[in-house]
């Protein structure tokens, strides 16, 4: 069966450029329906689009997708088992394209499934103490079964109150391997009131917003809703907007990697032009499509930033990026420093620090709401019916996560130790393919943008 056509194909092109939306009264191109308003500076930041455009498709773009294409990014465990926990309706996409397909024990690297990373002698030293950390930190035995229990929920408080996200327990036995390339992000077919609720409960219960101010999906709505965004403070508009620019860059890989044949003898995917106007087009988004592809470029530097910003985690020597092949993963640590490098080259970073900067204690009781509410949407990904956009929903809600872990955590990176265990900020394995891999799925989607404009620039 084909869906779209040429015609889609064309169409979805033109949304996905920089620079490119429909001007209100100007007949032309269709290039300029989707991108004549994303353009020039963004709100909140003294970056512009263009400056994101050439130094991510040129710098990278290439780089990132030559590192995630490596055996310690490809390899993600994930509970796809975990039901829901807001409501009780637990179905399932019954479509095939939904479906994940978890990796043999036998085809993941040895090193992963260990967890170890022993190939420096201070490797070897840190490796040891962490393991003498878990010996001193384990529940004494002569202890009460209660008191055991009292004291691992204990542990594990201390362990989530940084946390952004409702992390997988991986040693859940319904945790799985899922290799990331053999299960790529695109369009499934999931679509109507189920995947309709999960966004809605993502933007009515979780973005700061009162019940009375309706979201802008009618154009009645609009004036009344960024009216109200722009008179709250600047934390809650940059977590709608970090919202906002998932949710558009979710929508361009639908989109440019949407299911245009299904035969017999083979399924081609492909771009929908007609998809990703429907989805940012001035005109029938009655405005909204500019201003989501814009919350992407935002997503963007957030993202990028904290990548700027953990550099000293991952310049250790002690840190290794272990699967057991050595040559292999010296030359992929190389590769992920040069990446965050020129993430800290970057000249136009985004400013964090005016974030939680007024009242002490208002300030702190206001990030911790900004915590919950990410965590809430976090937990809201086990609601997702088909498996392959959970699987991707909760990858990319944690790497943000772990973004915004990183940007609050900066006192504690500064203080960290060139050499030993750094006590004070640690990532997990689980939290450095996230993070990596969804910075990924923005680095492509602002790619293809530019592949989009080109094939909307040709539309007569």
């Amino acid at each position: 069966m084909v869906a779209g056509g040429g015609l889609r194909l064309l169409g979805f092109a033109a949304l996905l450029l920089p620079g490119a939306v429909l001007c209100r009264g100007q007949p032309g191109a269709a290039e300029r329906r989707c991108f004549c308003q994303v353009t020039g500076h963004l709100d909140d930041c003294t970056c512009d689009v263009e400056t994101i455009d050439a130094f991510n498709n040129d710098k990278i773009f290439p780089r990132l997708n030559e590192l995630l294409e490596s055996d310690y990014f490809r390899y993600y465990k994930v509970n796809l088992k975990k039901p829901c926990p807001f409501w009780n309706d637990n179905s399932h996409c019954g479509i095939r394209d939904c479906a994940v397909r978890p990796c043999p024990s036998d085809k993941v690297p040895d090193g992963i499934i260990s967890g170890s990373y022993k190939y420096s002698e201070e490797a070897n030293n840190l490796a040891e103490e962490c393991e003498e950390a878990e010996r001193l930190g384990a529940v004494d035995g002569s202890l009460s079964e209660e008191t055991q229990q009292a004291m691992l929920q204990w542990t594990r408080h201390d362990d989530s109150s940084d946390s952004f996200c409702e992390a997988d327990d991986i040693l859940s036995p319904d945790a799985e391997y899922v290799d990331l390339l053999l299960n790529p992000e695109r369009y499934t077919g999931y679509k109507g009131p189920d995947a309709w609720k999960i966004w809605n409960s993502i933007y009515e219960e979780n973005c700061f917003k009162p019940q009375n101010v309706k979201r802008p999906l009618e154009s009645d709505r609009g004036h009344a809703f960024y009216k109200w965004l722009k008179g709250v403070c600047v934390e809650k508009r940059a977590f709608y907007r970090l919202i906002s620019g998932l949710h558009a860059s979710i929508n361009i890989h639908l989109s440019a990697r949407y299911l245009l044949q299904d035969t017999w003898s083979e399924k081609k995917w492909g771009p929908n032009v007609t998809e990703f106007q429907r989805r940012f087009d001035e005109v029938i988004t009655r405005g909204e499509g500019p201003r989501r592809l814009k919350n992407l470029y935002f997503l963007y530097l957030i993202e990028l930033r904290a990548l700027s910003k953990v550099l000293p985690f991952f310049e250790r020597p002690g840190f290794q990026l272990y699967t057991g092949n050595k040559s292999r993963d010296a030359e992929m640590k190389n590769l992920l420093l040069e990446i965050l490098h020129l993430a800290k080259s970057f000249p136009l970073h985004f400013d964090e620090n005016s974030f939680f900067a007024g009242n002490k204690k208002e300030a702190t009781k206001l990030k911790e709401e900004f915590r919950l509410h990410f965590k809430n949407i976090s937990r809201i990904m086990d609601c997702v019916g088909c498996f392959k956009c959970r699987l991707w929903g909760k990858l990319q809600t944690q790497g943000l996560g772990t973004a915004l872990k990183i940007l609050f955590s900066e006192n504690l990176i500064e203080r960290m130790p060139e050499s030993g265990p750094s006590y004070g900020f640690r990532l997990t394995r689980q939290e450095i393919v996230a993070l990596f891999n969804a910075f990924g799925r923005i680095s492509t989607s602002v790619r293809e943008l530019e592949n989009f404009r080109n094939i909307l620039q040709n539309m007569q």
